[in-house]
C-alpha cells in the first residue's frame, strides 16, 4: 500500500489546509492524534461518501479502502458546525453517502460534493447557510492572546467549539511538532528540548500515545531502505 499525497493552503479564514490523496492497494496504517476536525470525501468503486471527522485524541490503527480517492478539508480550531456538536464527534465520524448523482443530503438540503479545486467555494457556502461558524476567542487564545474570561468560561468554550480542552490541544500539537522534527532528522535529545518535553522519557510516552511510535521507531522508519 502507498499514498500519492498533495495539499494546498486555503484563502478561507475557516480552513487550515486542503489535501487530496489516493490509495494504491488496501491495507492499514496508524492514524495519529489530531486536534483539528475535518471533512473527508471518499470515492471508491463508483461510490462517494462525505465524512465529518472529529478530533482524534490518540493514535489508532485505521483501515485503508483499496484503490480509493480522498479529499480532505482541515478546519481551524475556532471553526465549528453548530448542528454537529464536537463533544459527540471526538474520536468519531459521521458518514453522509451519495443520494443522487455527485450529491448528498445535509440537514434536509442537497449539496454537491466538493473537489480539490472548489473546496473553498463549498466552505463559503457552508458559512453563508450558517452551517459553519467561527469562535475567534478560541483562535486568539491558542495564539497566546489572553482574553478577559474566567478559566472555567474558557474551558467550556474550548469544549463546545473544539471538543477538546486547551491542554489536550497543546499536548497533541506538541507531539505532532516533535514528529515533524524527528522526520526532518533532528536528534532525539534535541527534539525533546525543542518541543518542550521534560526529558526523553516524557517525549517517548507522548509519541507512543499520540503518534503510535517511539522516537526510535520514527527514526528507523526514516532510514532509506
Amino acid at each position: 500500500m502507498k499514498f500519492i499525497f498533495d495539499s494546498r493552503p486555503s484563502d478561507s479564514p475557516f480552513v487550515e489546509a486542503i489535501w487530496r490523496t489516493q490509495s494504491v492497494g488496501g491495507g492499514s496504517f496508524i492514524s495519529t492524534a489530531a486536534s483539528h476536525w475535518e471533512i473527508v470525501v471518499t470515492k471508491q468503486k463508483g461510490r462517494i461518501t462525505l465524512s465529518i471527522r472529529g478530533p482524534e485524541t490518540k493514535a489508532s490503527p485505521a483501515p485503508i479502502p483499496e484503490d480509493a480517492e480522498f479529499l480532505g478539508i482541515i478546519f481551524k480550531h475556532g471553526a465549528f458546525m453548530p448542528h454537529f456538536p464536537k463533544n459527540n464527534l471526538v474520536d468519531e465520524e459521521i458518514h453522509l453517502p451519495e443520494t443522487a448523482r455527485n450529491s448528498f443530503q445535509l440537514l434536509g438540503a442537497t449539496w454537491q460534493f466538493p473537489n480539490f479545486e472548489n473546496a473553498d467555494t463549498f466552505v463559503n457556502k457552508l458559512v453563508l447557510e450558517n452551517l459553519l461558524m467561527q469562535d475567534q476567542i478560541v483562535e486568539d487564545v491558542l495564539r497566546g492572546q489572553a482574553k478577559d474570561l474566567s478559566l472555567r468560561s474558557l474551558q467550556r468554550r474550548f469544549l463546545h467549539v473544539t471538543g477538546l480542552t486547551y491542554k489536550a490541544i497543546q499536548q497533541i500539537e506538541r507531539a505532532r511538532h516533535a514528529l515533524m522534527l524527528l522526520q526532518n532528522g533532528v536528534p532525539i535529545p534535541e527534539t525533546a528540548y525543542q518541543a518542550g518535553y521534560f526529558d526523553q522519557a516524557h517525549l517517548t510516552n507522548s509519541l507512543r500515545r499520540f503518534v503510535g511510535q517511539t522516537p526510535a521507531q520514527i527514526n528507523r522508519s526514516n532510514q532509506p531502505e
